[in-house]
């Protein structure tokens, strides 16, 4: 069964990276393979917390979609976007500067799918003013996204796992990751000037009628976006509180969209148009994949793989939780990996022996999983979020122009973190 499971995952994922059929018709159909040959069950597939679909995932995203649709009849976004072009004088790279730094300083108080799904519209308003192609815009605040995210207990899934499994509390996430990721954030803006330099050309007729805009004639519906900004803060507090109240933020987001819903008014075909349904259904067949690989014990025997080749040294162990973390992470699910690795490194840390009590171990883990998931179109759910809205929107993303510029900016924050992690710890 562990070399079917290997085989379907290795076809599905080259069918998605050439892009000869629909990534959705792939990831289904593979899911669907690994069901009838009996690698995984239904009770494995579909309630199963280690192997199954995390609907906690789904449901966030339905949740947030919903809640982004009914903002989306405000005219809020317009007013945004109107602003943001303004403040940045309609210069292309200036825009994308704002809205990187933007999504990333969210992405660290929320979890970066969310910042994403409220991000992206917004981009593709201010791209359709000043006149360039939003890809590279979308591209940039989907790696921006996962940068941020490192640097917080709530901004990222798999340091919420490391959290719980290590005692770690958002103070020590804060204190050891944040330092290192505000330099990378300033170096990706940098790189960023490079790797999309071909993309920052305005019209400067469009970018004129923007600067004469203003951005409150974009309102549409002022006594609905402040019923609406009310229940998103409830919803954005819930998630920063989440350690305190209890609440998955799954579960918050579907209350905040029913709330929203109820005191909207509107018809349920106005804001059911913005859901990504095919979004959805994709992480459904990439969740019970990727559980196929967990279940036949494939993940488990890399894991064993990476804490074997270690010895007893702990730069080794670094490096290789590091490395070996992006390299999965930008092939399979960051998530899954972190879950079935916690364990592993918690052994290593509390088990006495020559790591214990090496909190960089954990750090690495983080840092590996986290950045690792830039390299791919499908290595985070951030960037996946973001390619389905921008084929959505007419603009789709390809598997290789997502990891042409990804996968520079994935090696790039690793060679950034790796000094970091041999001095610091």
């Amino acid at each position: 069964m562990m070399i079917a499971a290997i085989i379907v995952f290795s076809i599905v994922y080259i069918l998605i990276a050439s892009e000869k059929i629909n990534r959705v018709a792939a990831a289904l159909a593979g899911a669907g393979v690994i069901l009838a040959i009996g690698v995984v069950g239904p009770d494995d597939a579909f309630f199963s917390k280690d192997t199954g679909i995390d609907w906690n995932v789904i449901f966030l995203l339905f949740g947030m979609m919903v809640i982004v649709g009914v903002l989306r009849q405000t005219g809020v976004f317009e007013y945004v976007a109107i602003w943001a072009a303004k403040r940045a004088k309609g210069r292309p790279f200036r825009v994308m500067t704002l809205l990187c730094l933007i999504t990333a300083v969210a992405s660290a108080g929320l979890d970066n799918v969310t910042t994403v799904l409220l991000i992206a519209p917004v981009t593709l308003l201010v791209c359709e003013k000043i006149g360039v192609r939003p890809v590279p815009f979308l591209i940039a605040e989907a790696l921006a996204s996962n940068i941020g995210g490192t640097a917080t207990l709530v901004g990222d899934p798999p340091n919420l796992i490391v959290a719980s499994r290590s005692g770690l509390g958002f103070n020590d996430f804060l204190v050891n990751l944040g330092p290192i990721v505000v330099v990378m954030l300033i170096v990706f803006v940098g790189l960023s000037r490079f790797l999309f330099r071909k993309d920052f050309t305005a019209d400067p007729d469009q970018v004129a009628e923007v600067m004469e805009l203003d951005e409150r004639e974009a309102i549409q519906d002022r006594a609905l976006l402040v019923r609406s900004l009310i229940v998103l803060a409830l919803v954005l507090a819930a998630f920063t509180l989440h350690s305190f109240i209890h609440l998955e933020p799954s579960v918050v987001a579907l209350l905040g969209a029913g709330v929203l819903i109820a005191v909207s008014g509107l018809r349920p075909q106005s804001y059911l148009v913005d859901i990504e349904w095919e979004t959805l259904l994709f992480f459904a067949g990439l969740f019970m994949l990727v559980g196929s690989l967990v279940k036949t014990g494939v993940i488990d025997h890399v894991a064993a793989w990476l804490v074997s080749i270690t010895g007893d040294s702990v730069p080794v162990a670094m490096m290789t939780l590091l490395w070996g973390s992006a390299v999965l992470s930008a092939i399979v699910d960051n998530i899954p990996f972190v879950a079935t690795m916690s364990p592993v490194v918690d052994q290593l840390v509390n088990g006495g022996g020559p790591f214990a009590g090496q909190n960089g171990l954990w750090w690495a883990l983080l840092l590996g999983a986290d950045l690792g998931g830039n390299a791919t179109a499908i290595g985070a759910s951030a960037n996946v979020v973001v390619a389905g809205i921008s084929k959505r929107s007419g603009h789709p993303i390809s598997f290789w122009e997502f990891t042409r510029y990804g996968s520079v900016v994935a090696v790039v924050t690793l060679a950034i973190a790796t000094p970091y992690l041999l001095l610091r710890y």
